[in-house]
């Protein structure tokens, strides 16, 4: 006896109702909050750098709270090549090598290889009201405080300092126009 395929899926589809209509078990699915973001974050917490140099100078530093994650925003009037951020012990002040106090149980060193200043007329370029607190980070789970370690010799520090030793990524996006920006995502766990 020769049964069509259709003929066959008719059957295993009814056979399948009438286990549901007799009372077998149905899976339950759970609901996720519509508030719950999924954070499989798999970034890890060891250095990451890239190799390069950049004349383009630093136009800014900001920072925004994200479901999984605070970001740390550096603006460059131009291309990010170079960069270096790690766990440190301490952050210390380029130039100078005094130590950046941050606020925080960890702390990471952001070292963008640009200048902060124009490399043709030195005028500068990022130059902060308050070093010591670049942006307010007071509402944030993660970030304690941004601080600004200076610039010496086209290399610009930024100490960020963390609640613990968590998760980062790094990475530059491209634009608006001519600028870039280097991000630093830090994890709100592991």
């Amino acid at each position: 006896m020769k049964r069509s395929v259709a003929a066959i899926i008719g059957l295993v589809l009814a056979a399948l109702a009438a286990l549901t209509f007799v009372g077998a078990p149905a899976a339950a699915a759970t609901p996720v909050a519509a508030s719950t973001p999924f954070c499989a974050i798999r970034w890890g917490s060891l250095a990451k750098s890239a190799a390069g140099m950049s004349t383009a100078p630093l136009t800014g530093v900001r920072a925004g709270p994200h479901a999984c994650f605070d970001r740390v925003v550096l603006t460059v009037a131009g291309p990010v090549s170079g960069y270096s951020v790690r766990y440190v012990t301490q952050v210390r002040d380029q130039g100078r090598g005094a130590v950046v106090p941050l606020r925080g149980g960890a702390r990471l060193e952001v070292v963008a290889r640009v200048p902060a200043n124009n490399v043709t007329t030195g005028a500068a370029t990022f130059s902060p009201a308050n070093p010591a607190a670049l942006v307010n980070v007071s509402q944030f789970r993660t970030l304690r405080q941004v601080a600004y370690g200076g610039s010496f010799e086209g290399v610009t520090t930024i100490g960020v300092g963390v609640r613990a030793r968590l998760p980062f990524r790094v990475f530059v996006l491209t634009g608006p126009g001519s600028t870039a920006r280097l991000v630093i995502d830090v994890a709100h766990s592991w």
